[in-house]
């Protein structure tokens, strides 16, 4: 398909609605690029145009206007198989994503086995000067290096950036409040001596006492742990 014809298949699907209930979603977005395609009917459709020979024309139209289109390029990388691939497709769309949902819903399945060769990757991403190039990164130690390929440094390479970019800090405040879910141990230091800057401190706490995953005695002991204004 080419990009007008992709264009044209997901105007068939709008829904006036959902474009509405998107665009206060996402406003690093302008709702004149959000044409209202429910998340479902873009991964059904992107696995379709994954298995296209041309579909390469399209990955390689940068940067795109609407934020559907972003959408189908993200989901497009996520089904490669091949990692080499994954990786240079990845790499080549990163700076121009602008939105977290973008961000946060491309991780490709590819990645899962391939943790020791994505480390590499991480940590240049993580010195990145594109917002969600660096929240990418933070995602991917969130998702992948919190159970069996956790090590106590990467809980340093999160606290370690420093942001004024909201989109950054709230996921270094996602990124703790999960941490302190899977390794609560390693990972109360960093909020007990305030190595976080003060609202991303206060708002990994509330994030993780929000979670199932924390028992009621940490939350109890988490919540005096908060920085009073």
């Amino acid at each position: 398909m080419t990009r007008d014809e992709i264009i044209q298949e997901l105007f068939r699907q709008q829904d006036q609605e959902y474009r509405s209930f998107q665009a206060k979603l996402i406003p690093t977005v302008e709702p004149e690029r959000i044409i209202g395609v429910r998340t479902p009917a873009l991964r059904a459709m992107a696995k379709q145009l994954g298995k296209q020979e041309d579909i390469q024309a399209f990955l390689d139209e940068l940067p795109h206007y609407y934020f559907e289109e972003n959408q189908l390029h993200a989901f497009i990388i996520g089904e490669e198989r091949d990692f080499e691939k994954c990786m240079v497709e990845t790499e080549k769309f990163l700076p121009y994503i602008d939105n977290w949902s973008t961000c946060d819903q491309m991780p490709p399945k590819t990645y899962k086995k391939h943790t020791a060769e994505l480390m590499a990757y991480i940590r240049k991403w993580m010195v990145s000067d594109h917002t969600y190039t660096i929240r990418f990164a933070m995602g991917m130690l969130m998702r992948l290096y919190l159970d069996e390929e956790f090590q106590p440094e990467y809980l340093e390479m999160v606290a370690s950036v420093k942001s004024e970019e909201y989109y950054v800090n709230m996921m270094i405040a996602w990124y703790f409040a999960t941490a302190l879910a899977k390794q609560y141990d390693a990972t109360l230091p960093y909020i007990r001596e305030q190595r976080l800057e003060p609202w991303t401190h206060n708002k990994a706490i509330q994030k993780a006492i929000e979670s199932y995953r924390i028992t009621p005695e940490q939350k109890t002991y988490l919540r005096t742990l908060k920085i009073k204004k």
